[in-house]
């Protein structure tokens, strides 16, 4: 993956993308609805280039301090912590990555997974 590569639309490169992901964390979660057209879209990445973008998207996510999640549903949306992935980044990543792959690797649906910061205002369940 050339990570100076530009996105089609809005010229940043896939470093500047991964790099700048998590900051969107202190202000709402990062889906992974969002990440795979980035990829795939935004980039136009192949099927291994898309792979090893997603996985480094996740791994950024997760050294900022954000936890695999999926909504709770309900009158009050409450994110639902996912321990079964791993206990390590790279273990959580590729746990993922796989899924993803498994599940034909094709775009995600905005109830899918997410990714989370710990706070007082995001109820892990």
């Amino acid at each position: 993956m050339k990570l100076d590569t530009r996105h089609k639309i809005y010229g940043h490169t896939i470093a500047e993308h991964i790099d700048t992901l998590p900051d969107e964390l202190e202000v709402d979660a990062v889906g992974l609805w969002q990440i795979v057209p980035a990829g795939r879209d935004g980039f136009q990445l192949g099927s291994a280039e898309l792979t090893e973008f997603i996985r480094q998207c996740i791994l950024a996510l997760l050294a900022s301090g954000a936890k695999p999640v999926k909504g709770g549903g309900g009158t009050k949306f409450d994110w639902i912590l996912q321990t079964h992935y791993g206990e390590s980044d790279l273990e959580i990543a590729n746990s993922i990555v796989s899924e993803w792959l498994e599940t034909g690797a094709g775009d995600v649906s905005p109830g899918g997974m997410w990714f989370a910061l710990p706070s007082p205002s995001v109820g892990f369940s």
